[in-house]
C-alpha cells in the first residue's frame, strides 16, 4: 500500500441524487392524481351561443340559474378627418416638380399638405413615414395616393405630421 492511502475502514450507503429523488415523488404524485380523480364526472359544460335567431311574437328564453351578462361594447376607432392631418411631401428621385405635382394630389383628396422639397438621402422606395399616433391616417394617405409601403417615422422627421418621401412617379 502507497504511504499517502490509508485503508477503507469506514463503511456508508450512497444516497440517491436530487433528481432521482424528485422523479420518484413526481410519478408517486402522478398516481396519486389518477386514482383520485377515477370515477368522478368530467365537469364540462354547453356553451351556447350569444345570438340566438329571433322568432317572431316569442321572447327569448332566459336561464333563471344564469344572470344576464352585458354585451361588452368596443367603441370604433374615430373617423380620420384627412384636413386635420399635416403632410409633408418630399421627392427623393430624378424627377422635376414630383413632390409638387404629388402634394396638389394629396391637397385634392382632403389632406392638408404644410410643405414639399427635397430629400437629401436613400429611400429604397415611396413611403409614407408616420408617428406611432398617426399610423391610421398614414395608412389612409398610402391608400388614398396607391402607395404600399408605410413605415414609423426616424430620425429627424416630426412627430406632429405625415411624411412623405417619393422615390418615382405614382401610378
Amino acid at each position: 500500500m502507497a504511504p499517502h492511502q490509508r485503508p477503507r475502514t469506514e463503511r456508508g450507503t450512497v444516497l440517491p441524487s436530487p433528481v432521482v429523488i424528485l422523479s420518484v415523488i413526481a410519478v408517486a404524485m402522478a398516481a396519486f392524481a389518477f386514482v383520485a380523480t377515477q370515477g368522478s364526472e368530467p365537469t364540462e359544460r354547453e356553451i351556447t351561443p350569444a345570438a340566438r335567431e329571433a322568432v317572431p311574437d316569442q321572447e327569448p328564453e332566459v336561464e333563471e340559474s344564469e344572470p344576464a351578462k352585458p354585451k361588452p361594447t368596443k367603441k370604433p376607432a374615430p373617423a380620420i378627418k384627412r384636413g386635420e392631418v399635416y403632410v409633408e411631401v418630399y421627392n427623393n428621385s430624378s424627377v422635376t416638380g414630383l413632390a409638387g405635382r404629388v402634394a396638389q394630389r394629396a391637397t385634392g383628396a382632403g389632406w392638408q399638405v404644410v410643405g414639399e422639397d427635397n430629400w437629401y438621402g436613400t429611400v429604397p422606395a415611396t413611403t409614407v413615414y408616420h408617428p406611432p399616433k398617426l399610423e391610421r391616417a398614414a395608412k389612409l394617405l398610402a391608400l388614398d395616393l396607391g402607395i404600399d409601403r408605410t413605415l414609423q417615422a426616424t430620425g429627424a422627421m416630426k412627430l406632429d405630421r405625415l411624411t412623405l418621401i417619393l422615390t418615382g412617379e405614382l401610378d
